[in-house]
């Protein structure tokens, strides 16, 4: 009953979080945008105490369930292993810790989290993994799958669906997505939970308070009959029958080891205090004997992870599936992305340093921005977390959707009238690109996108030209979208450092 409402309860949070990552249409986030802030890392980057405390407390009580029913990239390692174990009599077998791999990587994981080191960081973070996987490699054939339908749709009359562009955000990115797929899937089919209790930080963090949890799988060692069912299905290889231990440190608390057990050997019940193995279970168990079960545990180590600092930059990857022309059917150049000499930050970040400081690369403002304005950073500052540029969109004044999401308070959630006081950046022209500057006929596109009205025209020497007004300015990037220059526009928006109110 256990391992069924486990599993029922995993599936729901996994398939959830999962349409959280894919939607595109905003109405997610609203219902389902709370099972993100509840992931370990954004809640304390985001200092979100409370999340905080019930997650050590349900670990405290439940054991380390958070990895087998809350955390997505966990849940995804058990449906792999499930698939490897088709057909194998004896899928898994005890094996020792590796301390020297596993407390290694969580302490390097903790150096990079205090020294700032973000992209160690996000490569490392089980949920900033799972969305990198989901917005790389999964949402492309999602997008195109609603485009086949709103195709469909569309020559049937109806418009119940809408296309939506499909484009390479960041090739390296991909390209990391694909390999961390590859290595949890090899890691997951061979050996189970190998990536959870070896590599993991946040699962090895968990285990320093699973150790003492209230509520664990205890084996009997009087109904014990030897027959290895249990830890051949226990996915952790945390089981080891020949001294009736099991290693809570590393135990998910997926109740297959129970489910296998024909002799109600095994049984999840609270466990008061520390009980030590008698010496006939440390020199493995005989017939007949009933030593008493192996609950030591090792002393307690408690991790706080500290706060993060900047690891930074910016510039994104950007690819053109179809080339555009003009109205006289000439080829025009595609868009790329300005040396900004200062990057752009979405609206609800407090500053470019606070921004970079808390995001955890999650990729889920950049699977979720419907103005293609969000994309992952493929410069090494930056790498993996989103960067704001203006070939394919601008931030449009009435969209909130990322402040809406983030889980780890790296953009605050704001409102409409809110955003369009914000100023995150300011337009710069350049005179020796602007048509309207040279004199090669009018044009005014900046003038006329501008929603804050802060590009303007003024008369110098006979001839109109466009100028800003920085302090109206709030850095929405319209005027650099359209304005028609190509490669690089006329008119670039550089970041500020700190955004204005």
């Amino acid at each position: 009953m256990l391992k069924l409402l486990r599993r029922i309860v995993a599936l729901v949070f996994f398939l959830c979080i999962t349409f959280l990552l894919l939607d595109v249409s905003g109405v997610a986030h609203r219902f389902l945008g709370w099972m993100a802030r509840i992931q370990l890392l954004p809640a304390v980057m985001a200092l979100n105490f409370g999340v905080i405390a019930f997650l050590v407390v349900l670990t405290l009580v439940f054991g380390r369930v958070y990895c087998s029913v809350i955390c997505p990239l966990g849940v995804f390692q058990d449906g792999i292993s499930r698939l490897g174990n088709i057909g194998r009599k004896q899928p898994y077998r005890y094996r020792k810790e590796l301390k020297w791999l596993r407390y290694g990587i969580w302490v390097l994981f903790v150096i990079a989290l205090v020294a700032g080191l973000q992209c160690l960081v996000a490569f490392l973070a089980p949920y900033s993994a799972y969305g990198r996987m989901v917005e790389s490699l999964l949402q492309p054939v999602w997008l195109w799958g609603n485009n086949l339908l709103a195709s469909i749709s569309q020559r049937a009359g109806s418009y119940a669906f809408y296309s939506r562009e499909v484009w390479l955000r960041s090739l390296p990115t991909l390209i990391v997505a694909a390999v961390t797929l590859v290595v949890l899937v090899v890691l997951a089919w061979r050996g189970g939970r190998t990536y959870c209790n070896a590599v993991c930080p946040v699962g090895t963090t968990l285990s320093f308070f699973s150790r003492f949890a209230l509520l664990r799988p205890v084996i009997d060692a009087s109904k014990c009959r030897n027959c290895r069912k249990c830890e051949h299905g226990c996915k952790a290889q945390c089981i080891d029958i020949d001294s009736h231990s099991i290693d809570y440190s590393r135990c998910v608390d997926c109740f297959n080891c129970i489910g296998e057990c024909k002799f109600d050997a095994l049984s999840y019940r609270p466990v008061w205090g520390r009980k030590k193995a008698s010496p006939k279970a440390s020199e493995g168990y005989k017939e007949g004997e009933a030593p008493q079960a192996d609950d030591s545990l090792r002393a307690s180590r408690r991790a706080f992870l500290g706060a993060t600092a900047l690891f930074a930059g910016t510039s994104a990857l950007k690819a053109q599936s179809a080339k555009k022309v003009d109205g006289g059917f000439a080829q025009l150049l595609p868009k790329q992305a300005p040396s900004r000499e200062v990057p752009l930050t979405p609206p609800g970040s407090a500053s470019v340093k606070d921004f970079y400081r808390r995001c955890t690369a999650c990729q889920l403002c950049v699977a979720q921005c419907p103005n293609n304005v969000l994309r992952p950073s493929s410069d090494p500052e930056h790498f993996m977390q989103p960067c704001m540029s203006y070939e394919r969109g601008f931030c449009r004044p009435e969209c909130t959707r990322c402040s809406q999401l983030c889980p780890s308070g790296a953009i605050k959630p704001i409102g409409k009238e809110e955003k369009t006081q914000y100023r995150i950046g300011v337009a710069q022209i350049d005179r020796d690109l602007c048509l309207q500057s040279r004199g090669e006929g009018p044009c005014g596109k900046c003038v006329q996108a501008c929603p804050s009205g802060a590009v303007s025209f003024v008369n110098k020497d006979g001839v109109r030209i466009p100028v800003v007004a920085e302090e109206v300015c709030i850095g929405c990037g319209a005027c650099e979208y359209l304005c028609p220059v190509r490669p690089i526009s006329a008119i670039t928006v550089n970041g500020r450092n700190t955004h204005l109110l």
